[in-house]
């Protein structure tokens, strides 16, 4: 079998193990791969950060990229969400167990953990953008990791509950004492017990702390534009405000200038910016 290291436009062959619907109506579906290669899935992991991405193909359907979706400690697996929008993604959702896909990664930069060790976290969702949030509060319960940040603070927002992912694990979030878990849907329902209300709205409502903290925002780019300002009224200076620019990625290794703004790639020097950083290219975003 060809090795992948010498060419970075060779994926990784990867098989699914698990594939299940994440939404009540189906448009939201995860897979689960594992490596076909021990070596491959070595290297993956000691490279693996929350936050990066990954390209996924599918032989004669294309390629398209994607957050990871779990934490390196979860297992020998890799998890994404996918959205069904176009072609791809409409087939990558009639995959299932035992299926071959490719996967270049992991991509990009992640969330920079190494600096945000002894703070506050403030994590900020909304829709199928909350996959990498997700790898990122996995990442943050394991117990070796836990101790390296103080406070935990999880607002996600989704249109309706039928909408929200993960709902098994974010279930047994609420009953945590070492974070806070705030849901928030756009509209009431009977049977919903959280917040009500666009995520914007929620953050203000919520008001979390500026001190000794850092806020990251995922979310679609109506409510990340919206919610970036909130934070700033309540005291985060933009060098502790994060986001992730993930959606404008077509290469994923800076050959093709696609994703470029001004001097950055946000293939290779992102998708993960603070918003001081984003303050500082040209409005493009």
């Amino acid at each position: 079998m060809h090795d992948n290291g010498n060419n970075p436009y060779k994926p990784i062959s990867m098989h699914v193990v698990r594939a299940y619907y994440e939404s009540n109506d189906r448009s939201l579906k995860t897979l689960e791969l594992t490596f076909d290669r021990e070596k491959d899935q070595d290297e993956f992991f000691e490279k693996y950060n929350p936050g990066q991405f990954c390209q996924l193909s599918i032989f004669g359907k294309g390629e398209a990229p994607f957050g990871v979706a779990s934490a390196a400690w979860e297992g020998d697996f890799v998890r994404f969400t996918i959205q069904k929008l176009g072609t791809f993604t409409q087939y990558a959702h009639t995959l299932q167990a035992g299926d071959p896909i490719g996967m270049r990664g992991p991509l990009g930069n992640g969330f920079p953990l190494t600096d945000w060790k002894g703070k506050t976290l403030v994590i900020i969702g909304g829709g199928c953008a909350f996959s990498t949030l997700y790898a990122l509060t996995k990442h943050v319960h394991h117990p070796q990791n836990r101790p390296d940040f103080d406070q935990l603070v999880v607002i996600y927002g989704a249109r309706n509950s039928g909408l929200c992912m993960y709902k098994h694990d974010i279930q047994s979030w609420h009953q945590r004492n070492d974070m806070q878990i705030h849901q928030a849907i756009d509209i009431p329902e009977e049977e919903w017990s959280h917040h009500v209300g666009y995520v914007p709205d929620v953050v203000r409502e919520v008001a979390p702390s500026p001190e000794n903290a850092v806020a990251v925002v995922c979310g679609p780019p109506i409510m990340t534009k919206f919610t970036l300002p909130v934070l700033v009224d309540l005291g985060f200076p933009p060098e502790d405000i994060y986001t992730s620019l993930e959606k404008r990625m077509k290469c994923g290794i800076g050959k093709c200038g696609r994703c470029n703004i001004g001097s950055k790639y946000i293939c290779i020097d992102g998708p993960v910016f603070s918003l001081k950083e984003l303050q500082e290219l040209p409005d493009d975003i």
